[in-house]
């Protein structure tokens, strides 16, 4: 068993003492040896999500289970479970080797055990050489490596991880996500793992949870969610780059669902040919890929991304855009449900 969530409620008072809803009713089931990513806009209840599943919040409705254990009223202590912070949480006058062990020793683990555990979670993640440095001496990268290896050394039922790599450059943040992604894979541990960054949630979920205002709007693999969006809302927020949502009167229809098409599966065309034909506002070079701002004579904007060896139009041109109707999306609205 991983971790079950069963209609998790919670509620807040604002400085106004009007109610402000965090949680509605959540159900989330992370199987055993699962890595399961929260990712939503800030606000949206998913770092609440991830307290209440640690102990750090208390429910006003619901269940948790871990490990098959309900663990609803339980101390966090009592949980199971190693939490994975932002800000790693190191203790400034204690080595690398002191920091991992801190949580054993604490617990009464035997001094040999713990040299043991110390030393496999420290050749694991590429520590050894730096066991007797001080956090200050490390890198952000190394300090955050030192937090998991701290959190695996517990062997724990869940780990739990609350935008683990927001402090990292973009280099660290690519390096460490990948260790993260191998270190499950090697524990075999159910992995709740909480971001806003959707690139990061693709690149590490074997499954995503899209959580919206207290509620979760989809969960599906990272294929799943990106060709074949449960909301408009999803669309736009999942991908490099977000779906273009066009409505009706766009593609001249008085009336008729919202039509999502993404930004790769568009083409240009010759001005005057195609579904649109618009003015290219903005060229943006990414190396082999080159997107393109198209703002159409309705105001609709448009993502083009196409090869940079096509003939890229320069800013101020015209330009047809056309797409195949088989790679159509369509949404009730520009945040309603799919539809087609």
């Amino acid at each position: 068993m991983g971790i079950a969530i069963h209609g998790a409620h919670k509620s807040y008072r604002s400085r106004r003492k009007q109610p402000i809803t965090a949680l509605a009713e959540v159900d989330l089931h992370v199987a055993r040896g699962e890595l399961m990513v929260v990712v939503g806009p800030s606000g949206s209840g998913k770092s609440t999500l991830l307290r209440a599943t640690a102990g750090l919040e208390a429910l006003d409705a619901g269940r948790i289970e871990i490990g098959g254990r309900d663990v609803t009223t339980a101390a966090p202590g009592d949980r199971d479970i190693s939490l994975v912070f932002q800000d790693y949480a190191l203790f400034p006058h204690l080595t690398v080797t002191e920091n991992i062990a801190f949580g054993q020793r604490a617990r009464g683990v035997p001094k040999t055990q713990i040299t043991t555990d110390v030393a496999q979670a420290a050749a694991m993640l590429g520590l050894t050489a730096a066991l007797a440095r001080y956090p200050r001496e490390l890198s952000g990268g190394e300090r955050q490596r030192v937090a998991l290896a701290r959190a695996m050394v517990r062997r724990p039922k869940a780990f739990l991880l609350d935008e683990p790599l927001a402090n990292l450059d973009p280099d660290l943040r690519l390096r460490t996500r990948v260790e993260i992604r191998e270190l499950q894979r090697r524990l075999g541990v159910s992995m709740l793992y909480v971001t806003h960054d959707q690139t990061e949630a693709l690149a590490l979920g074997d499954r995503i949870a899209v959580v919206r205002a207290g509620r979760i709007e989809q969960v599906g693999t990272p294929d799943e969610l990106y060709a074949r969006p449960s909301t408009a809302f999803i669309a736009r927020f999942i991908g490099t780059l977000p779906m273009n949502l066009l409505p009706p009167e766009a593609l001249g229809r008085e009336s008729g669902p919202v039509t999502g098409i993404r930004p790769e599966r568009t083409h240009l065309a010759q001005a005057g040919h195609g579904h649109l034909t618009g003015r290219v506002a903005a060229v943006e070079p990414s190396g082999e890929e080159t997107v393109l701002h198209v703002v159409c004579p309705d105001t609709t904007r448009i993502l083009v991304r196409v090869p940079s060896s096509a003939g890229v139009p320069r800013p101020g041109s015209e330009t047809g855009i056309t797409w195949s109707n088989a790679d159509e999306h369509h949404f009730a609205s520009a945040e309603g449900p799919r539809t087609a």
